[in-house]
């Protein structure tokens, strides 16, 4: 009596996907995204201190004290990560390895109003996109201005006396209505602009990964898609 053949086990399709960010870029993010969110929670109740739970986490002198050593560890933070950001990109450059994929270009503009069109029915198609696209730098950018801004006039309400030594009085008082209200903007951006992009619109993890699926890059960034399968060679 034969033995009947046991069926083949169907063999699983993988699918290719491409480096998007590198480690050193998702550990940065992950940094930069823990410190907004404590300078957020420790800075919001200084700034609207009549709410019910700002005035129960700022009932005492200690826990004042306590909130703003909080908030100033966590800027510290984030002002040496953006120092290793900045001397990341120099180091780059004196090697002649920074690409400019982020810089902003007469292209963003056109893919921009190309995209408006395509919203409003006059297009058919959306414009094809690079490794970033014109929304990814408006992110970036206006998040590094945002935290410079922030900075610079964090260290001013921090440090008011020595500021004033070589800076009009007015300035502190200007500085901490710019560094509250940046704040907010940048929260709003965030939440708003970036969150809808990234995770609302399509469910976008690469920064967590650090990969993308190869048909996500045909969809979303069909050029830089289209550059890497002319440099290995492969067939679409």
């Amino acid at each position: 009596m034969s033995r009947k053949k046991a069926n083949p086990t169907p063999l699983t399709k993988q699918e290719r996907t491409y480096l998007r960010f590198s480690s050193g870029q998702r550990w940065e993010h992950l940094i930069l995204l823990a410190c907004c969110l404590v300078l957020l929670l420790t800075g919001l109740p200084q700034k609207y201190r009549g709410f019910s739970i700002s005035q129960d986490l700022l009932s005492t002198p200690e826990r004042i004290e306590l909130i703003r050593q909080v908030h100033h560890i966590t800027a510290i933070i984030l002002g040496l990560l953006v120092l290793y950001h900045l001397c990341r990109i120099l180091v780059m450059m004196s090697r002649r390895k920074l690409p400019g994929d982020l810089l902003p270009t007469v292209q963003d503009l056109r893919d921009a109003g190309q995209m408006i069109q395509y919203l409003l029915f006059l297009r058919k198609d959306k414009p094809k996109f690079g490794r970033y696209n014109f929304e990814q730098k408006v992110t970036y950018w206006v998040v590094f201005f945002s935290i410079l801004l922030m900075g610079v006039s964090g260290l001013i309400v921090w440090f008011p006396v020595q500021a004033t030594q070589f800076l009009p009085g007015g300035v502190v008082p200007a500085a901490k209505l710019a560094h509250s209200t940046e704040s907010i903007v940048m929260a709003i951006f965030i939440l708003i602009w970036h969150v809808y992009h990234v995770h609302i619109e399509r469910l976008n993890l690469s920064i967590f990964t650090g990969r993308l699926s190869e048909d996500e890059m045909r969809t979303y960034h069909e050029k830089e898609y289209e550059r890497l399968v002319d440099r290995s060679g492969e067939t679409k």
